[in-house]
């Protein structure tokens, strides 16, 4: 079996979809993309496809070391998020050739079904409490929101009693046997997470994300030492080295992503890293079907797994959803709260090719906001 094409999709609203089809006629289907530089990780794709054609797909982790290591400038998010891309697909072509699921081929199922959470209130969150009421009316036991919109990087007794008060207002909606992840995106400074977090405390939110920035990932000790709210993070951390750190510093749960951390490969081994730390793994996963079947067939497989994002509903899927591409949507279908572990081999989903290539026409050139603040710095998005 050989490679014979690599192909990509610039998928609204602001995916890429990476096809690899082989010389006997198996597809397998990958989501290689960085939000807002998709047309970048195009081109990186497109230059990574010379190593693989003409290869064995089966030789997954063989192509990811040369994908990884055949080249003098190695990692960061483009590349890593393109590699993501293509080694879910060589993992779907793997799976498919076998007539098994990826997660057997990672060692076989370690639970029936996923626990996943939605988002509310966007990047400006208000009514956050109907939002959540919302969600948990279609059936979903845990929800996720921004601790605040744009914010100084030292807040003022006004701004942090309103952070508190939408935590308040959703736990008051949600109750004791659901749950809320607070995402911090890295608006904060550390001093300032250092002091909003054990005022979140009394709310037991399940989870604190990103409370400071990645690169000041040195200082994440400080903040996990300030509170016993468990800190999230790694979503904009691509590999096992930049994962240790983190880990180190004392973070419960992370976040790495499949479409941005070297893929199925490498978020498999970010487990196995977490796990030696104590830490569980919750992937991020903001984006569409492809990154969500991935996702999905790590967490089977994962022991320490937490939970599941999923972005169906979520604010940047303006004119597409992530079920728009599939032909079969039931392997995403909630049952309380969750999703139940299927075994169509591969990745487990099947595309709607027509779908995908009419999108792709039609293109996307999605961007993120540029947040300033009135005096003139930049702030997180």
């Amino acid at each position: 079996m050989k490679i014979v094409s690599v192909e990509t999709f610039l998928v609204p609203p602001r995916w890429l979809f990476c096809r690899v089809a082989t010389d006997d006629g198996l597809v397998g289907w990958g989501e290689p993309v960085v939000e807002g530089r998709a047309e970048t990780v195009r081109a990186a794709v497109d230059e990574l496809s010379d190593l693989l054609l003409g290869r064995d797909p089966r030789r997954v982790e063989d192509l990811w070391q040369v994908m990884t290591k055949a080249a003098f400038y190695r990692g960061g998010p483009v590349l890593s998020s393109a590699v993501a891309g293509i080694d879910q697909a060589l993992w779907d072509i793997l799976g498919k050739s076998l007539g098994v699921p990826v997660h057997q081929l990672l060692g076989g199922a370690v639970r029936d079904e996923v626990r996943v959470y939605g988002w509310i209130g966007g990047d400006e969150p208000s009514a956050v409490a109907e939002a959540a009421a919302a969600q948990a009316e279609a059936g979903l036991t845990a929800v996720k929101m921004n601790a605040s919109g744009r914010i100084g990087r030292m807040p003022n007794r006004a701004e942090v009693d309103e952070v508190v008060s939408r935590l308040a207002a959703v736990r008051e909606v949600l109750g004791d046997s659901r749950d809320m992840a607070v995402d911090f995106h890295g608006r904060f400074g550390v001093a300032a997470a250092r002091r909003v977090i054990p005022e979140l405390a009394p709310l037991h939110p399940l989870f604190v994300e990103e409370p400071v920035l990645p690169e000041y990932a040195h200082r994440l000790g400080d903040v996990v030492s300030a509170s016993a709210v468990p800190v999230a993070c790694g979503e904009r951390l691509y590999s096992r080295s930049e994962f240790l750190p983190v880990l180190q510093a004392g973070v419960a749960v992370v976040q790495p992503d499949l479409s941005h951390a070297g893929g199925i490969s490498e978020v498999r081994r970010i487990a196995s890293l977490a796990e030696t730390f104590d830490a569980l793994v919750a992937p991020h996963c903001p984006l569409g079907p492809l990154s969500l079947a991935a996702s999905l067939q790590v967490a089977f497989a994962t022991p320490n797994f937490l939970i599941q994002e999923q972005s169906i509903g979520i604010h940047y899927n303006a004119g597409a959803e992530p079920l728009d591409y599939l032909a079969d949507v039931r392997p995403f279908a909630f049952h309380d709260g969750a999703i139940r572990r299927w075994d169509a081999p591969g990745l487990g989903v099947e595309i709607d090719e027509d779908a995908v290539r009419k999108a792709d026409a039609v293109g996307h050139r999605w961007r993120p906001p540029v947040w300033r603040h009135p005096d003139g710095s930049f702030a997180e998005w």
